[in-house]
């Protein structure tokens, strides 16, 4: 019996296999050739502070020569090769933590600061494994980093989880607000993370010089994203969770996001 006698239902039975057989082919095939997730940092709750936590400060001078804009992009680099290793090893340890980065003509210039909330014991491991990378030492080597300046861990003078906060804000916002700046500064570091990973599969750099680099496109790329990206995903989603009422900004007009 040829095709053309054969039931018009077979043909089309067997028409629909192929489709079928073909469309399982194509989803396998993607599946295959999916590229794998990219690894950030470890989300977890933070756990509860013990006791005897206190806020500590790890403090980097950035090298920021007069005439020159801030090299912001050793920011980056300190808070992805330095700092990300370290709250990754210390997950259960630091209850809080944030980044701060400024740069004024001033006594501390250029300066970026990892800022975290924990035991001295803690603090006094974390100073010893920030002192002993390997990447801030060739930092400091090139001249990058001219100093870092770390807390003495025998002072316990901000033991209070508002303490770093701005004086001037009322005490609910001050306790509140470093759980707030701790997400804005995972969210900020998983960024890099992620655009780190993607440079690094691209190719791997083999100096300090290359890997700051690497960083200033890194850098440039996530300042893309919040020029573009930030007012809705940042301002927008911020100023819905208080009711999209308005607020008084430094022009001192009320804005809504």
């Amino acid at each position: 019996m040829t095709s053309a006698d054969m039931p018009s239902t077979h043909v089309s039975n067997g028409f629909r296999r192929c489709i079928f057989i073909g469309v399982v082919a194509a989803i396998l095939a993607g599946c295959a050739t999916r590229p794998a997730p990219v690894a950030v940092s470890p989300h977890r709750p933070a756990p509860a502070p013990s006791a005897d936590s206190a806020w500590w400060y790890a403090r980097f001078r950035v090298d920021w020569p007069e005439g020159a804009d801030p090299a912001w992009h050793t920011d980056l680099l300190i808070a992805h090769q330095v700092v990300k290793p370290v709250l990754d090893r210390h997950l259960q340890d630091i209850s809080l933590w944030r980044f701060h980065r400024r740069a004024a003509r001033d006594a501390a210039g250029h300066q970026f600061s990892f800022i975290f909330f924990a035991s001295p014991e803690t603090a006094r491991r974390v100073y010893s494994e920030i002192s002993d990378n390997p990447i801030l030492q060739q930092a400091k080597s090139s001249g990058r980093i001219m100093a870092v300046v770390c807390d003495d861990t025998a002072n316990m003078s901000r033991n209070s989880i508002g303490d770093t906060s701005d004086p001037i804000w009322s005490a609910p916002l001050r306790l509140a607000w470093p759980y707030y700046v701790m997400g804005a500064s995972q969210t900020w570091l998983d960024l890099i993370s992620a655009m780190a990973d993607d440079e690094q599969r691209q190719e791997a750099s083999s100096t300090f010089a290359e890997l700051e680099q690497r960083y200033a496109s890194i850098n440039a790329s996530i300042t893309a994203i919040w020029q573009n990206e930030g007012r809705h995903a940042f301002l927008h989603h911020l100023n819905a969770l208080f009711g999209y009422e308005p607020i008084v900004i430094i022009e001192k007009r009320q804005m809504r996001f």
